[in-house]
């Protein structure tokens, strides 16, 4: 009989190279810049951990904190221009983003309840001419736009988007035209800046305005929000907060996107309000309820913002950064430091019972 022992060691050998050289590969490919900011020692205070976000790489930082039976506290680290190194600011304008979809659901849901329009009107009764340019147009409800349930490709993801920036002189709707639908209609969830976009026209042609206009009777007048604006048409540019891509030399705050813009106490004013009932009645609220969420991030060149109401400490926490990066890591950090932000109050909170 054989002895095989030798060969079996031999093969043990060579599986623990293999073991050790793909661990060895595995953690150089680890986001070391993202397990720093998770493992650090949680700091003190709010102002703490803000400054020690400027150490991830982001210019500006901006965090609005609105616990109920204290007045909002402000904390700020970095630049608002980082050229012309000017401090950033609690108050400065902001480029929102994707958070002003909330604002487009309460303004779909006060249409809604107001009988100006059913959920359950197709697409089509609005936009007609999409019949042939967006599959199951048809069969598309504003219900499905509201919930990311249509199927719609998302017009940002078209790389002919990113070519032409910055999309001045185009429908940036036609990014999404003429493609085949990623799913049938309410067969599954796939977030698209399409439907949002296809709703904020339906608001307009509901209303015979802007959108802006109907948020500004529905919302912003009654909460009495001055710092909320639909575009940089309507603001000093000097007050918005200056916007980096890292790798790129270029300031994107002048580029007009008909992007919303707030300040973080502005944002953070309409998240309590919209939280609490408040903006919404009973019966609003019932309707929004079914339809959409009540916290949101937003992400755009230059921008990234989230904004969050946490019911158990029943606080708002609003929280601007002005970098942004291709790989994604900057948005993570974003999450990483706004969930340490909210563990601070917590703790504090909990201190204090």
């Amino acid at each position: 009989m054989k002895n095989n022992k030798p060969k079996t060691g031999k093969k043990k050998l060579i599986f623990r190279i293999i073991l050790f050289t793909s661990t060895f590969i595995s953690l150089w490919f680890v986001p070391w810049i993202l397990v720093k900011a998770w493992i650090l020692p949680l700091p003190d205070t709010v102002q703490e951990q803000v400054d020690q976000t400027l150490g991830y790489g982001f210019d500006g930082v901006v965090v609005y904190v609105d616990e109920t039976g204290k007045p909002p506290a402000f904390y700020t680290a970095g630049y608002h221009n980082t050229i012309e190194k000017i401090p950033a600011k609690p108050d400065a304008l902001f480029k929102i983003a994707s958070v002003s979809k909330l604002y487009v659901a309460v303004a779909i849901t006060k249409l809604a309840h107001s009988n100006q329009l059913s959920l359950d009107t197709k697409l089509t009764d609005f936009f007609p001419e999409l019949k042939s340019r967006i599959e199951n147009a048809d069969k598309i409800t504003l219900r499905m736009l509201v919930q990311h349930r249509s199927g719609i490709p998302n017009f940002t993801d078209n790389p002919e988007f990113w070519k032409n920036q910055p999309n001045t002189d185009i429908d940036v709707l036609n990014y999404a035209l003429d493609l085949p639908a990623k799913f049938e209609p309410n067969k599954d969830y796939g977030y698209s800046n399409t439907n949002y976009l296809l709703l904020s026209r339906v608001i307009e042609q509901v209303t015979g305005g802007s959108r802006q206009d109907y948020f500004k009777k529905e919302i912003l007048i009654p909460l009495g929000l001055k710092n909320t604006f639909g575009s940089l048409d309507e603001v000093n540019l000097d007050q918005v907060m200056s916007g980096y891509y890292v790798g790129i030399e270029k300031d994107f705050k002048s580029e007009n996107q008909g992007m919303m813009i707030a300040t973080a106490e502005d944002v953070g004013i309409f998240l309590r309000a919209l939280n609490d009932g408040s903006l919404l009645n009973k019966a609003e609220m019932e309707i929004y309820t079914s339809l959409y969420e009540f916290n949101h991030g937003g992400l755009a060149a230059g921008y990234q913002c989230m904004a969050e109401y946490h019911k158990d400490i029943d606080a708002v926490v609003v929280q601007f950064m002005n970098t942004t990066d291709f790989e994604g890591y900057q948005w993570n950090l974003l999450e990483i430091t706004h969930s340490r932000v909210v563990k601070i109050l917590r703790k504090r909170q909990q201190a204090l019972q």
